[in-house]
């Protein structure tokens, strides 16, 4: 009995997990009233040597309820300096607006937005608030889920916010606002029919990453396929590689590796309320 009420209970939320993308997030929310923990490592290979550069990177999730998540991290990196240092703080909230759910498939809308502190200089024209510059990045998410396909889009600003954007001798370096954008697909490999939340689940993804500058004429387009293995619905590994496709920014790297491991606590607030 309690087996079919925890299947009865946690099955839906198991039939979306091909929204877990690994390069962005979907317009649906962590359960509610959970706490993830999230590791992740970025290697990224430099134009011309081909040496690996590594950015370690710790967030901690929040399920406030089903429509609100927060994220709160921070990260480690050699990218800008000759050794591993500490690199940036960041915050994140995503809250779902939208959403209309039927048998297999819904369709969801979320707003975000996510503010860091780094201590790198603005260096190249690629802009990302996850530990290369100072800024916010705001923006819009829509998801379709069609049983066992995901689709989803984002769009968002991104703006720099350092002393360099103000200084006109350092301002020709690097731009300091753009528009990022995404589109994202994730199909659900196993389990073929749910019958325990202790089933493996395997998710494949493609997704393409593009941003265009818009204080000055550069731009890139990135494909990014990757892997995902959950097990037992709360332990997630990802493992995805990202390339460029076409562009003329002048960027870090054309390509890279990513790596993660998180860890979901369900009902962890409620408990810790109780």
């Amino acid at each position: 009995m309690y087996k079919i009420i925890f299947l009865f209970l946690f099955i839906p939320a198991l039939s979306s997990a091909q929204e877990l993308y690994v390069f962005s997030e979907p317009a649906s929310n962590m359960p509610s009233q959970s706490v993830g923990v999230r590791q992740s490592l970025k290697t990224v290979f430099d134009n011309n040597t081909r040496d690996p550069s590594f950015r370690h990177n710790t967030d901690i999730m929040f399920g406030v309820n089903k429509n609100l998540m927060l994220h709160a991290g921070f990260g480690f990196s050699d990218m800008y300096s000759k050794r591993t240092q500490f690199e940036s703080v960041r915050f994140y909230a995503k809250y779902r607006f939208f959403s209309q759910d039927a048998i297999k498939k819904h369709f969801r809308m979320a707003a975000f937005g996510e503010v860091s502190h780094s201590v790198n200089r603005p260096t190249y024209e690629e802009l990302s608030v996850e530990g290369d510059q100072s800024g916010f990045r705001c923006g819009l998410i829509a998801t379709q889920l069609l049983h066992k396909l995901a689709l989803s889009a984002t769009v968002s600003n991104i703006q720099v916010m350092q002393k360099e954007r103000w200084n006109k001798s350092l301002s020709a370096i690097a731009p300091f606002q753009a528009i990022d954008y995404s589109l994202s697909a994730g199909y659900l490999v196993l389990p073929k029919t749910y019958t325990s939340y202790k089933q493996t689940n395997l998710n494949l993804y493609l997704e393409v990453l593009g941003q265009q500058v818009t204080d000055r004429k550069s731009y890139f387009i990135d494909i990014a396929p990757a892997a995902q293995l959950i097990f037992s619905s709360s332990i997630k590994f990802n493992m995805g590689y990202r390339w460029q496709i076409a562009g003329n920014a002048n960027r870090m790297a054309l390509d890279g590796l990513f790596i993660s491991g998180e860890i979901l606590f369900l009902n962890a607030l409620r408990k810790q309320r109780e």
